[in-house]
């Protein structure tokens, strides 16, 4: 069993805006299959247009908006609660920028060798299209799970999860998936140990994760299948 807690550092990234990054950062360069992991909360500035490929990202909306434009000639604008993702594949070029305030998540996922070369795809969804439900003072948001509100390529599991003030939520990890759980605000107790805004713990071998706040807490829970493949990772390629 292993849990390990990080913290994410603020790093300089875009035009003018500022990230915190969980990784890839000094000690840790990716946590297989996910290679990038940063909290935006920005406005003015953003991301003109460059170019990835190798990977599958996915943008997550707490506040605010982003814009999205690409060579594939998407554009669309994701509000509070919705997500865009996008498949670099063997190559795209795309834009982001806040729509006056971005609040959220960046995530990269790396695709298996046998798939860095497919086609480029984008999807984007609103707030109502992702199934929530709640339980027990629990709110999950279901961005990626088993009945794909995103469509990936990739075996994962992407959660919000929203926790009322003395609340608890258990949870068994598919056979074979390692991950993290990160705190966008409040604490919690994972599996025991206490985990702030700002970090993340970082889970495998784990059959079962247990979590609990005495206040209020925002969690992303992210979790999936390794390809055991080594990463390559040079700025926004991932080969």
């Amino acid at each position: 069993m292993s849990i390990t807690i990080q913290s994410a550092i603020t790093v300089p990234e875009g035009d003018g805006v500022s990230v915190k990054r969980l990784m890839p950062v000094a000690g840790l360069r990716n946590f297989d299959p996910f290679v990038l992991w940063d909290h935006f909360d920005i406005s003015g500035g953003g991301f003109p247009n460059h170019p990835h490929r190798g990977f599958e990202a996915i943008t997550y909306l707490f506040d605010g908006g982003m814009k999205h434009t690409d060579t594939l000639g998407n554009r669309g604008t994701v509000a509070a609660g919705g997500a865009q993702r996008f498949t670099a594949g063997r190559g795209i070029v795309h834009s982001e920028f806040p729509d006056e305030r971005a609040h959220g998540i960046q995530l990269w996922i790396n695709l298996p060798k046998r798939l860095k070369s497919i086609e480029p795809d984008y999807q984007q969804l609103q707030s109502e299209m992702i199934p929530e439900s709640r339980k027990n003072g629990v709110t999950i948001r279901a961005i990626v799970d088993a009945e794909r509100a995103i469509r990936l390529h990739l075996d994962v599991e992407y959660f919000d999860i929203i926790m009322d003030a003395e609340s608890s939520y258990t949870r068994k990890l598919v056979a074979g998936h390692r991950g993290f759980i990160y705190v966008v605000h409040g604490s919690a107790e994972i599996n025991g140990k206490r985990v702030a805004s700002g970090d993340a713990a970082f889970i495998e071998d784990v059959a079962q994760v247990e979590l609990q706040s005495s206040r209020s807490a925002r969690l992303m829970w992210c979790f999936g299948q390794p390809h055991h493949e080594t990463i390559y990772q040079r700025g926004p390629y991932v080969d």
